[in-house]
């Protein structure tokens, strides 16, 4: 439960929001209704707000999952204030959504929340793993925080229905998990009844080549990455010995025992596409069945991989099913699924689409 004292400085925020909001492009609390939010959120805790929020900082690590599921909510653009310094890529699609992005005030990723507090935000956005390290210090300082988990299709369905209601606009979130729902659906409808002989045995790598020294990791068994392959129809090969909270690295030797029918290759920093190449040329990698059997793919994406729990994830389960399971998911079309992906979540033009969205995306049928 948010202290006292946190009603008092939010009561003063939105009075000031009453002078300066039209000079800074804030929506007046007038304008989406009174009345004060209880909200719920990832950690159990429970956060009452006099207003729907109007001054949001998107804080802390992992911020571009927050970005892009904050931007998915009408006038996100005019309500956050201040946003964490992020990569380049992240930092140019949330211009595609935010005209005035370049003039917010940025943190880094480990600001301290003597800076946060200084933007005067009358809510602040986290990933919950940034309680003892951000958010526990901001809530000393009386300012409301939010945590979001947005990892997993259920989080997700539990995390918008949050940000639904600290921002006044429950039928929004609602539309979104809609969308999820059915991709959801289709697939499940698509998987149903395959026998374990039917489900290509699938391994899922990140590559890195962190301070020149290259590796392989696997996700956790928990993680939205093995949970999509068992969606879509798919054996993960790696489940069985990832079961620790974060990417565990593996060995050339590993990875031949696995001996996997399909091979997903991901690389969030850098091309996917250039790595796939250049394990498809490797003589080792050459010896693997499904190197042999043209079965080794980068992960799709565009400013980011559609494999992780970003709000893309919905299209990267789509398309991750059409490669396991071809002939089940004949139907899908991933450039027609992205059109109406970023219209529904984004607003985004047929022409922006095209040439900023489609133009990125490395691999698509």
């Amino acid at each position: 439960m948010i202290k006292k004292k946190t009603f008092v400085w939010g009561l003063v925020v939105v009075l000031l929001l009453g002078l300066a909001g039209c000079s800074q492009g804030i929506v007046a609390p007038s304008a989406v209704g009174s009345g004060a939010i209880s909200v719920v959120d990832a950690l159990g805790r429970e956060v009452q707000l006099p207003e729907p929020a109007q001054r949001i900082v998107i804080a802390g690590r992992a911020n571009f999952m927050l970005n892009d599921a904050v931007y998915a909510f009408p006038n996100a653009d005019r309500r956050v204030l201040a946003l964490t310094k992020s990569t380049q890529a992240a930092q140019a699609f949330v211009g595609l959504l935010d005209p005035d992005v370049e003039t917010k005030t940025r943190f880094m990723a480990d600001a301290a929340a003597e800076e946060v507090a200084a933007a005067q935000p009358d809510l602040v956005l986290l990933k919950s793993y940034m309680q003892e390290s951000l958010g526990d210090p901001l809530e000393q300082l009386g300012i409301p925080i939010l945590y979001l988990d947005l990892e997993t299709p259920d989080q997700y369905r539990r995390d918008l229905a949050v940000l639904g209601q600290a921002l006044g606009d429950p039928e929004r979130a609602e539309s979104l998990w809609a969308y999820y729902d059915e991709i959801l659906e289709r697939v499940a409808e698509g998987a149903e009844g395959l026998t374990t002989a039917q489900k290509p045995r699938v391994l899922v790598l990140q590559y890195s080549d962190k301070g020149g020294e290259v590796a392989f990791k696997v996700p956790p068994a928990s993680w939205i990455q093995t949970q999509m392959v068992e969606l879509v129809g798919g054996t993960p090969v790696w489940a069985a010995a990832a079961q620790g909270g974060g990417w565990a690295v593996v060995n050339l030797e590993q990875i031949a025992a696995w001996n996997p029918d399909q091979i997903y290759v991901i690389n969030y920093f850098g091309s996917a596409v250039d790595v796939a190449t250049q394990l498809q040329a490797d003589p080792q990698w050459a010896e693997m069945a499904a190197v042999r059997a043209g079965q080794l793919y980068p992960f799709v994406g565009d400013y980011h991989s559609w494999d992780q729990p970003d709000t893309r994830w919905g299209l990267g389960l789509l398309w991750l099913a059409q490669r396991v399971q071809p002939a089940r998911f004949a139907d899908v079309d991933v450039r027609a699924e992205a059109i109406r992906f970023f219209e529904t979540f984004y607003g985004l033009d047929r022409s922006t689409i095209e040439t900023e969205i489609l133009a990125r995306m490395e691999a698509w049928p």
